[in-house]
């Protein structure tokens, strides 16, 4: 029986030990590996974390903050969007008011003067029922996307980012469509004795009916004849959603820039050297990865974030207002989104896109920073 070989085996310890103390190291550097421990735990924390964010409990706690952060926002700038209703749907009393920050006073101190403090809130109470589900279903639905999208730090990616504000923005704006199509109504009108109820607005968008258009017929192109489609005029609840698809189409960029702009800037903002000065602790109460950023700095996120979002997405802005208004003028022919836009470039050229665009910034960027600032601080106070 051969002896036991001691000097073998110690000689053996070393070389387990630089194993382990490698391995050791490995892991601090890379705190997740593929097919070990580390991976199971952190695919166990994940599933958790998507898990809290389905909770109904979850769910309740970031809508309201949502939607707080919504009315927060809009009643700050509710006479400033009251002008700029008047000026993109070139509204005939103001449209001589257009083009100048002048013409923005001027606009609002007549509004103030016809009608007082109120009539520069002229729609507000629509607007507050509007934007609370909006801005409640839109912050939830980017919570949502998000946990599915990026489920990981390892998949945080700006395209990622961006699809998942873009899907939010999409579900919130058709779910709350018609009663934006009601605010924008109230708002446009002008006329003191002649102002409607929300009832009587309701009324009259579900009835208004779209003109029979006329087109040449094929059978009677050669001799250039004229006759009506047989198209009928259609009534209800598709009125309240007149002029959807460029709203569909502006809310793509408009939602998907906004978050990504806003989360961007917040990574820039928590850098390391800017940190000490841009974040404080978080709370016990909340579970939030990111630290907090201070008031300003959080300001600041949601500013940029308007302000890009804004520019990319008012175009389309302008064609929705122009085609949410279309049966309050003329004879009610409802018109399409090429038809709205090849109207906005014969009457005014490319600049016709962007009226009411200055207005637009000084409305959008403080809104954003506001709407930002109430929802973080929000879950931060709610406990999310």
């Amino acid at each position: 029986m051969p002896p036991p070989l001691p000097s073998n085996e110690a000689s053996l310890q070393p070389s387990r030990a630089s194993v382990m103390q490698e391995q050791g190291n490995e892991t601090r550097k890379s705190p997740i590996l593929p097919y070990s421990r580390d991976t199971t735990v952190a695919v166990q924390a994940g599933s958790s974390q998507r898990q809290n964010k389905q909770n109904l409990d979850y769910v309740l706690r970031t809508g309201l903050a949502g939607g707080l952060a919504g009315c927060a926002a809009k009643t700050i700038v509710g006479p400033l969007d009251r002008v700029k209703i008047l000026f993109q749907a070139s509204n005939p009393q103001f449209a001589k008011y257009t083009g100048s920050w002048f013409g923005v006073v001027t606009a609002m101190r007549d509004i103030n003067r016809q009608s007082g403090l109120r009539g520069l809130f002229r729609g507000h109470s629509a607007t507050l029922l509007r934007i609370f589900p909006y801005a409640s279903i839109k912050f939830l639905a980017y919570e949502q996307f998000r946990a599915v999208l990026i489920p990981t730090p390892a998949h945080e990616t700006p395209l990622r980012r961006l699809v998942s504000g873009a899907a939010a923005g999409v579900t919130s704006v058709f779910i709350t469509y018609p009663l934006e199509v009601i605010r924008v109504r109230l708002a446009f009108e002008t006329k003191h004795e002649a102002r409607s109820s929300l009832a009587g607005i309701c009324r009259q968008i579900y009835r208004e009916q779209q003109q029979p258009s006329a087109r040449i017929s094929t059978s009677s192109a050669a001799s250039g004849t004229v006759l009506p489609t047989t198209t009928m005029p259609r009534t209800g609840l598709v009125n309240f959603y007149r002029g959807f698809s460029p709203t569909l189409a502006g809310m793509l960029p408009y939602a998907g820039m906004s978050f990504l702009t806003h989360d961007t800037a917040g990574d820039w903002l928590r850098r390391p050297a800017l940190a000490p000065y841009t974040t404080i602790a978080n709370p016990k109460n909340t579970s939030s990865a990111p630290p907090i950023l201070r008031y300003w700095a959080e300001l600041i996120a949601g500013g940029f974030a308007g302000l890009v979002s804004q520019t990319a997405s008012y175009p389309l802005e302008v064609i929705r207002r122009r085609m949410q208004v279309g049966g309050a003028v003329g004879d009610g022919h409802r018109w399409g989104m090429a038809e709205t836009a090849a109207t906005v470039w014969r009457e005014r050229g490319w600049r016709g896109f962007f009226v009411g665009l200055g207005i637009g910034y000084f409305k959008v960027v403080p809104m954003a920073a506001v709407s930002f600032y109430v929802y973080e601080r929000g879950k931060v106070v709610l406990g999310v």
